[in-house]
């Protein structure tokens, strides 16, 4: 859906097929251009051009039609150069069209997860309402009874409070990953989906330098970078090629249906045609073609630069993120621990608490700290899997 939908995929997509015009208008230059004129005029009769003009043409009235056409036969190697320019920027912007799929896809993984992990931290909350509920509800009784005093219906009435709350905050969040879901799938229509599990993704390998090495392959957003820099020197060298000769072919024809010279005399034929070929040799021009090479070459090492941040970037963010998939893996086996204990703690707080062995304080103290535990326990699974698809798109394998 977010890649058929998403604006963001669309642009790219859009950007791309742009780019790819791009290079038929730089190949534009090998073919010839052929122009159809209809040209008539009005004169006064015999008279010459007497400014604005080298030459000196006679005036006459008349009425003609004909086709003009130029063709570059050759500019030094400065087209080639930019065709080879425009082709490589539109390879470069395919591979930004990829880079926003994988950051869309991105997206949609985390808002995924996160509505997985909202909808059981809502199910945690109200099962945990309706334990507290149901504890309140017997310290009540208890109190009634004279078996218990109000202090202890107080705590349990807090606590009871505090997992409402809790439930309210959880509701809260899973609306707002309902809303970050339909963002990232490009929709604008809310949708409370009921999402699928997904199965966990393996373990981690030991050693993140391979990961950063396929990253450096991988990354359609290192790539871009270095198609831009090939673009960026290709265009330095057709702004070099500026200040080399460039040869052209001219050539006119056509019909003259209409005359009228003012002159019996004259012999001016019905029809024409001409050809030429120019040489075209730069010979000074204020230094603008020195300037144009000059800023290119700059752009140049601009570019450079650039990929050598992002490389710098690229082997930050995968050894960032190789740690935090590996640290919420452990995580897992961890919190699994700490929730059964917590249970047993929890369970023995009842059992001391009911047998007048405990006070309520130890109870409510062991319900917050298995309700902590069931949160972390939800809360790892889906960590994990949202930090896998970090590292995975951090090495150019999301897919």
């Amino acid at each position: 859906m977010a890649l058929k939908n998403h604006p963001q995929v669309l642009a790219s997509q859009a950007a791309f097929l742009r780019a790819d015009q791009f290079t038929t208008e730089a190949r534009s230059a090998y073919y010839p251009t052929i122009n159809g004129e209809v040209t008539g005029a009005q004169a006064n009769l015999s008279a010459r051009l007497g400014a604005g003009a080298l030459n000196d043409p006679r005036l006459f009235n008349h009425f003609g039609t004909g086709l003009a056409l130029s063709q570059l036969i050759t500019d030094s190697g400065r087209t080639p150069n930019l065709v080879a320019n425009a082709r490589l920027r539109a390879e470069a912007s395919r591979t930004d069209y990829q880079a926003a799929r994988y950051d869309v896809i991105l997206g949609v993984d985390q808002a995924y997860y996160e509505v997985l992990l909202s909808q059981q931290l809502v199910k945690v909350a109200q099962q945990t309402v309706a334990t507290r509920g149901t504890v309140a509800n017997q310290v009540s009784e208890l109190a009634k009874n004279k078996l218990r005093s109000q202090v202890d219906v107080s705590f349990a009435e807090v606590n009871l409070a505090d997992a409402k709350l809790m439930l309210l905050r959880a509701k809260n969040r899973l609306q707002s990953a309902y809303a970050g879901l339909a963002q990232a799938t490009g929709d604008q229509q809310f949708t409370p989906y009921q999402l699928a599990d997904q199965p966990m993704p393996p373990n981690l390998s030991d050693d993140p330098k391979q990961l950063v090495s396929k990253a450096f392959q991988d990354r359609p957003e290192l790539a871009s970078l270095r198609l831009q820099t090939e673009a960026d020197q290709k265009f330095a060298y057709a702004e070099r090629d500026l200040k080399r000769p460039t040869v052209s072919l001219i050539a006119v024809g056509g019909a003259l249906p209409y005359i009228n010279p003012g002159n019996a005399n004259a012999d001016i034929p019905a029809g024409y045609e001409s050809a030429a070929v120019n040489v075209q040799i730069p010979v000074f021009n204020g230094h603008l073609f020195s300037a144009r090479r000059q800023a290119a070459e700059y752009q140049l090492q601009v570019t450079e630069q650039r990929t050598r941040d992002l490389q710098n970037r690229i082997a930050r963010d995968v050894q960032t993120s190789w740690e935090n998939a590996r640290t919420a893996y452990q995580a897992i086996g961890t919190t699994q621990q700490l929730l059964q204990q917590a249970n047993l703690a929890l369970d023995l707080a009842q059992g001391r608490y009911n047998l007048g062995l405990a006070s309520v304080v130890e109870l409510t103290q062991a319900q917050l700290a298995q309700t902590q535990a069931e949160v972390e326990n939800v809360s790892a699974k889906y960590e994990y899997q949202e930090a896998y698809s970090a590292l995975q798109y951090t090495t150019g394998q999301l897919h």
